[in-house]
């Protein structure tokens, strides 16, 4: 299929829906000009790597929006909105009830938010651990501001191996430092969820410990069919964690800056010590739209997590076809995939000095840009097992998806002819 014969308008499926990602038409894509469609100008490249989605706004979101530019309404935020919003969402989409607005504090966004919590409870030359692979800028936020990454390699299924986290604990806590685990839940890149059991067995460790948890839930509503989400501050043991998240992976608000920081019920007198400046970064329009997401356009999420599933399963085709030697394993939830091409044999050069620099390609993400115009997040920059995989973002038309997975079938099929004698 051409990019100009891809669809322009909304196509309802056979369910009489309509899926937010088949609104946009590829034309219409590529005058957008955020990073996922400007960071690789090279002409027909299609972008399938930083997490932004291939959809219009929730209309919910965007009469928000509009509303406040006609009024003029571009002041100072105010108010507790946003947490109650996400409280009654809490209550309504994950059965969680714990979750207490004067527990909670506005930051500019998910990851500053992170490094504003951790400062409240680690110092300069403490420990921060994190379950590598992880997204890059665990790495690079944590390292930044002095602390120690200490990483807990994920198990062979992908999941949270607790013995290997209980010895990071132990390694993170030598000397006395103090230490904090840093938990993607759910999980980027690999998209798991992690059941109750194992959150439970995280923060039953972690207090054995004395390890403090973070757990950034940004991906929370993006739960596919066949998970549940469970939120960390609901199991037992976790009243002295926190937890951050904000709509923007789900309703596509990366561009619109505010997110919530919640302290578990132990943990509140911590999260009133962060300076007052912090709540100052959020955008006004930002909390308005996060707001309305949360309030106002949960029928618009699950339209999208329909179209999450569908794709989901058609990637899994594509890979059996196109790419028969990498690895898929379909992601509980988020639109991220996790491709294993080490069985491609394709030397992966990235830097071993740490990950953390999320525009740096090496080996299949290279080759895949080179040879078949097609932009992933290469492996290795998320840490220790990632090198010679790949994270793909599935949040794009179905017609697109397969433009893609023909186009990196081929370059292989290139590349084992050329190496031909």
């Amino acid at each position: 299929m051409s990019e100009s014969t891809h669809q322009a308008a909304a196509e309802p499926d056979d369910g009489g829906r309509t899926d937010p990602l088949v609104q946009l038409s590829l034309e219409q894509l590529r005058q957008r000009s955020s990073m996922k469609w400007r960071a690789h100008p090279e002409e027909g490249v299609l972008p399938l790597w930083v997490a932004e989605m291939d959809v219009p706004l929730a209309p919910a979101v965007a009469d928000a929006l509009h509303r406040a530019v006609a009024l003029g309404d571009t002041g100072y935020p105010h108010g507790t909105g946003y947490a109650e919003a996400l409280a009654a969402f809490a209550a309504t989409r994950w059965g969680w009830d714990g979750l207490r607005v004067e527990n909670t504090a506005l930051v500019p966004d998910v990851m500053l938010g992170i490094v504003e919590v951790l400062r409240l409870i680690t110092g300069p030359g403490d420990a921060v651990v994190v379950c590598s692979p992880v997204y890059p800028p665990f790495y690079a936020f944590v390292t930044h501001d002095g602390r120690e990454v200490v990483e807990a390699r994920l198990g062979p299924d992908l999941r949270i191996d607790l013995a290997g986290l209980e010895d990071a604990f132990i390694r993170a806590r030598r000397y006395d430092r103090r230490a904090a685990f840093l938990m993607s839940n759910p999980h980027n890149p690999t998209g798991v969820v992690h059941t109750r059991a194992e959150l439970e067995a995280i923060a039953t460790l972690a207090r054995r410990h004395g390890v403090r948890v973070v757990s950034d839930e940004i991906h929370a509503p993006l739960v596919l069919p066949g998970a549940v989400f469970t939120p960390f501050l609901s199991v037992p043991g976790s009243e002295n964690g926190f937890a951050l998240t904000s709509a923007s992976k789900a309703w596509n608000l990366a561009g619109l800056k505010a997110a919530v920081a919640i302290a578990g019920t132990e943990a509140a007198d911590d999260l009133r010590r962060m300076p007052e400046e912090v709540g100052h970064g959020p955008s006004h329009l930002g909390i308005l739209a996060h707001t309305a997401a949360f309030r106002d356009a949960a029928d618009w999420l699950d339209e999208l997590l329909l179209g999450l599933d569908a794709n989901r399963s058609l990637l899994g085709e594509l890979v059996k076809e196109h790419l028969p030697d990498v690895g898929y394993v379909p992601p509980q939830g988020t639109y991220l995939a996790w491709l294993d091409c080490t069985g491609l044999g394709l030397h992966d050069d990235g830097p071993t000095d740490g990950p953390g620099i999320v525009s740096d390609l090496a080996g299949p993400a290279k080759l895949f840009l080179d040879e078949a115009r097609v932009a992933l997040s290469s492996g290795h920059v998320f840490g220790s097992g990632g090198a010679g995989c790949v994270r793909l973002n599935f949040a794009t038309s179905p017609a697109i998806l397969r433009q893609a997975l023909t186009r990196m079938g081929r370059a292989l099929t290139d590349l084992g002819q050329a190496s031909r004698p």
